[in-house]
């Protein structure tokens, strides 16, 4: 893929800022409705499939996989016990990484911390600058939200419901599942709608045993829906079906695109149109507007490696740079039209911030697995998700909301179960012996939206590129904590329930933002007064303004959000694209 010549005298007819999963559908639907794009990445384009290596073994590998001796990966202890930015105390190492980082296949898709800091209360920011972002190292689990989570404050009262109901972006997780493949096991749950699914993967045995089990307490184990074409897609040809193989549980993505990313699922086809251009290395700071109408005239960004100052024009901008980055943008981009930021009269930007609440969770051992032969188990982009079962029928009496377990068990390339005491053939038996036996999952819980979550920019620290820093002042709260609780009880009760042998119970709460699920920092809603975007993510003060990333969630509900985002976001531009035609932007 060459990228084109960008020509800044040009106004485009939309500027999308962020090539993640928001910012690569946003390409992809607007130039399939013939729009001229241009789509900024504050990264460069890297040779992913050198960087991933998932066919590499351990071994082969002068790290065993591990990061280089010049770099450093921040754990959880670092996260606790420092305060951000967390680069001083680390200047032995010339790279500094967010924990997820911690991996050799990852170093380069990750952020130096030392580069990008922030400041206020403890967070573990991942962030990852290259052209597709995130999409390159996501856990893929792709999951549909219900009326359940759009219409969850009928339920129990708080916070706000969302403008739309499932009926509204239905038809828009079809497209989504047709487009770009989803594998699963229909289970005909309300509270977990069915997608559109192509051939599942299969439990191993102690997947199917904890399945059975939790069918007799009223509960749901189904199959990793995982955004991964097993089926293959004619309309693709950057893409390859899974064939099962290589090393799907690291923290990495898929080298030969089974696995939804944004470049070969979305950025390629869309260049393909002819409607497209790219710009890589384009750190925006500031999205510009018109002196005279107040509305959005494009936008202002520096060349991640020149440092230059460039100025790009457009009839609509679409702020897709992940939920985080976006309210930065918008709180940077004040004017005197906009004094506390662009888009923020309601005051809200920032604001409701939310995401998930992960660390409790369970290890098992199946004993009647133990001393069998291996299983081939690597090549699954998952093993399995225990659905959401409190607060449905029944009024949990200590938390509102719920959670789900992602877990899995098998053989894996990298074995289980080596943290064990030993060492010699004894051990290396031990291992083997074991290794196929055990099962662990963990859950993933909602975080409420609280106005009092929020971030803003801090008024010293500057980035790399003297952008101002942003600054947190977000906490679980006793909601949280309560629920936090209650995870770890029934994790365990259920793996006893199951029969499996505990080896490990985790009531360990992980740091703030360790889900990399962030949401809700721009939310939609009706009244101008208490949101900043419409149902269709157009800001409410500037109507060529569009944010369509997981800013615009109300709630975070439990399921995991990106195919969400990009649900909504195909719905918005076709909406924009729409009243674009008709003049009305």
């Amino acid at each position: 893929m060459v990228e084109s010549e960008v020509n800044l005298t040009k106004t485009y007819d939309a500027i999308v800022i962020g090539s993640g999963a928001a910012g690569g559908m946003a390409a992809h639907v607007l130039t399939s409705h013939g729009l001229q794009v241009l789509l900024l990445e504050a990264g460069k384009k890297l040779p992913i499939e050198k960087e991933l290596r998932s066919m590499e073994w351990p071994y082969d590998n002068p790290y065993r996989g591990q990061l280089p001796p010049d770099s450093h990966s921040l754990s959880f202890n670092e996260y606790t016990i420092r305060n951000p930015p967390y680069g001083p105390g680390f200047e032995k190492a010339k790279h500094l990484k967010s924990y997820i980082g911690s991996s050799d296949y990852l170093k380069n898709i990750v952020v130096n911390e030392r580069e990008n800091p922030f400041t206020g209360t403890n967070y573990a920011w991942v962030r990852a600058r290259c052209l597709g972002g995130k999409t390159n190292i996501w856990g893929r689990l792709a999951l549909r939200l219900s009326d359940y989570d759009f219409k969850a404050k009928d339920r129990d009262g708080f916070g706000e419901n969302w403008p739309i109901s499932y009926s509204d972006i239905a038809p828009y997780y079809d497209k989504v599942d047709l487009y770009l493949g989803i594998t699963g096991v229909k289970e005909n749950l309300p509270y977990l709608p069915d997608s559109i699914f192509q051939r599942p993967t299969k439990l191993n045995c102690a997947e199917v045993t904890l399945k059975d089990s939790l069918a007799k307490m009223g509960r749901v184990l189904t199959q990793y829906r995982a955004g991964v074409t097993t089926d293959g897609l004619k309309h693709n040809k950057y893409r390859s079906r899974c064939y099962g193989r290589g090393a799907c549980e690291r923290k990495g993505g898929c080298d030969i695109h089974a696995a939804f990313d944004s470049p070969t699922g979305l950025i390629y086809p869309a260049m393909d149109t002819g409607n497209l251009t790219l710009r890589t290395n384009a750190v925006v700071r500031e999205v510009t507007v018109d002196p005279q109408t107040g509305k959005a005239s494009g936008v202002r960004f520096i060349d991640n490696q020149t440092m230059k100052d460039y100025v790009v024009h457009a009839k609509v901008v679409i702020v897709a740079a992940s939920t985080l980055e976006s309210a930065r943008l918008l709180l940077l981009s004040k004017s005197r039209q906009h004094p506390n930021g662009l888009a923020n009269s309601s005051g809200h930007v920032g604001h409701n911030f939310c995401e998930h609440i992960m660390g409790p969770g369970v290890a098992g051992r199946a004993k009647n697995l133990v001393g069998k032969p291996s299983t081939l188990d690597d090549g699954r982009p998952g093993g399995f998700y225990l659905t959401r079962f409190r607060n449905l029928a029944e009024k949990h009496p200590k938390f509102i909301r719920g959670y789900g377990f992602e877990g899995g068990s098998g053989s894996t390339m990298f074995p289980r179960g080596t943290d064990a005491h030993g060492f010699g053939a004894a051990f290396k038996e031990e291992v083997r012996k074991n290794q196929g036996a055990f099962v662990g999952m963990g859950a993933f819980g909602e975080v409420l939206a609280r106005y009092e979550n929020y971030v803003d920019l801090d008024p010293f620290v500057k980035d790399k590129w003297g952008i101002p820093a942003l600054r947190f002042h977000y906490k679980f709260g006793d909601n949280e904590h309560r629920m936090a609780e209650d995870m770890k009880e029934t994790a365990q009760e259920m793996f006893e329930a199951a029969g499996f042998e505990i080896v490990n119970v985790s009531g360990r709460v992980l740091t703030e933002g360790w889900s990399i699920h962030e949401m809700g920092t721009a939310r939609m809603g009706s009244d101008p007064k208490t949101s900043v975007l419409n149902q269709f993510q157009q800001s409410h003060d500037v109507k060529n303004l569009f944010v369509v990333d997981g800013s615009a969630f109300v709630n975070a509900s439990c399921q995991n959000p990106t195919w969400t985002i990009m649900s909504l976001c195909w719905r918005s531009c076709d909406y924009l694209a729409d009243e674009l035609k008709k003049g009305n932007l």
